[in-house]
């Protein structure tokens, strides 16, 4: 579970930095052609953070983060999907912001999740090697 934890974590930062990336060029005007590019990536990102998810709920992660992780990576597809429709003209900006936030908000997720899950495993193995050399 440890490998898969961090598999997931570092994809979560990989594509979210190139995300944001492609969000800066596409903001200032650059590579549109990339947008499908763009949006398959945030399906990747919100593979990963409910891969987490579900690693944080075999791990015994808070439930309460976990439940957010899986509603968040909800609200990022659908909004990825929407938000060209959105507040369109001189005021999409604010639904370029948001899009910004809720993303970086999705990456931070991850990175919680992944620190939780990671804090419980390294727990779960001091607790089996002190019963360990306590049973010897």
């Amino acid at each position: 579970m440890k490998t898969a934890t961090t598999v997931a974590q570092m994809l979560i930062r990989i594509v979210g930095l190139i995300l944001i990336v492609l969000g800066v060029a596409f903001w200032t005007g650059n590579a549109r052609g990339l947008v499908s590019v763009h949006m398959l990536l945030g399906v990747v990102l919100v593979l990963a953070l409910w891969t987490l998810a579900f690693l944080g709920v075999r791990a015994g992660v808070n439930w309460g983060l976990v439940v957010l992780a899986v509603l968040w990576g909800l609200l990022v597809a659908a909004l990825g999907m929407v938000q060209v429709r959105l507040l369109p003209g001189s005021l999409h900006w604010i639904i370029q912001v948001l899009h910004l936030l809720i993303g970086l908000a999705a990456m931070g997720q991850g990175e919680a999740l992944a620190a939780r899950i990671k804090s419980r495993q390294a727990a779960g193995t001091s607790g089996e090697q002190a019963l360990a050399a306590g049973g010897r």
